[in-house]
Order: C-alpha cells, then structure tokens, then sequence
C-alpha cells in the first residue's frame, strides 16, 4: 500500500504504481461511446494516462483542461483521462469544456485496473475512487515516469511527465 493524504488526512491505496521500466499493465476501460479502449490497442503510441478521483472535483477537472493544451500538437502522443466517473459524465465534462486533445475514460466495469496499477483508494472519504496518479507509457507499452500526488487536493506535475516523452 502507498500512503497519501486529503487535505491533510492520511489515506491509503491498493499497491504501488507499475515501477519504472516495466511493461505497462493492459486495461479495458469504457469511452464516453460505451465502447471499450484497450491499452495494447494504443500500442505504439506515447501515452499520458492521467488517472484522478472525479471529474467532478475542482483540481481534476483543472487536470484534464490543462493536459488538452499541453497535448495539443503532441505528435504520437495520446492523453487519457481515467476515473471512475461514469462515460456519460466524461462526455459531458469533454463537451462542455471543448476537450479534443484527450481521450477520456471510465473504470467503472473494470475492477482490474485499480489493482493492477495500485491506485484504488482504500480508505477514507475517498474509498472506492482512485488515487491522484500519472504514468507516462512510451511505443513499446513501457513505463517510463510515474507520479502518485501525496496530497489527492494538489495537481500533479504536468511538466515532468510530457518531459519524460
């Protein structure tokens, strides 16, 4: 378990983000059309996942627009925001907000993947979501940069981990 806080609080996750190095755990997530999205679909592709509690929190919200301008104009490069919202509040959120330049998806069928990438929350008033994180994945589905934000309320570090592509 990796320990971080809400405001303050000290929570805990399910595990620890893939290290550095290791191939990237495949998914099947739900996209705002209720199809599914894979990871080893994306292969060959550099990849962002910025993964975060709700869409419907201040700084995850800010998360999304923030990595849509950074991505823009990113060759080879796809950004996915991941929760467990549900697709339709993703869709609702990218519409709204004029989101092009991220591919938003939902955890909410698949169980497998907050385990996998040790980012369900335990614990707290937040038990149940996922935890504040960023994984960076290169062509070959390889971690290449992780960041679990110890404080869930703080925005994660945009910079290093468009960098680390």
């Amino acid at each position: 378990m990796a320990k971080i806080t809400l405001k303050g609080n000290p929570i805990n996750t399910s595990g620890h983000l893939p290290s550095k190095g290791s191939k990237a755990p495949d998914f099947k997530l739900v996209k705002s059309d209720l199809g599914n999205l894979s990871l080893s679909e994306l292969k060959g592709k550099k990849l962002i996942l910025n993964i975060f509690p709700s869409l419907d929190t201040s700084v995850c919200a800010t998360s999304v627009r923030k990595f849509n301008q950074l991505a823009a104009g990113k060759t080879n490069t796809v950004v996915l925001a991941i929760s467990k919202d549900l697709p339709f509040a993703h869709s609702r959120f990218c519409t709204t907000e004029g989101i092009t330049n991220v591919v938003s998806i939902s955890g909410f069928r698949d169980t497998a993947f907050g385990k996998s990438y040790g980012i369900d929350i335990v614990d707290g008033l937040l038990a149940g979501l996922y935890a504040r994180s960023i994984v960076a994945v290169d062509e070959k589905g390889i971690v290449i940069y992780t960041q679990l934000v110890p404080e869930i309320v703080e925005e994660p570090d945009y910079d290093a981990a468009l960098a680390a592509l």
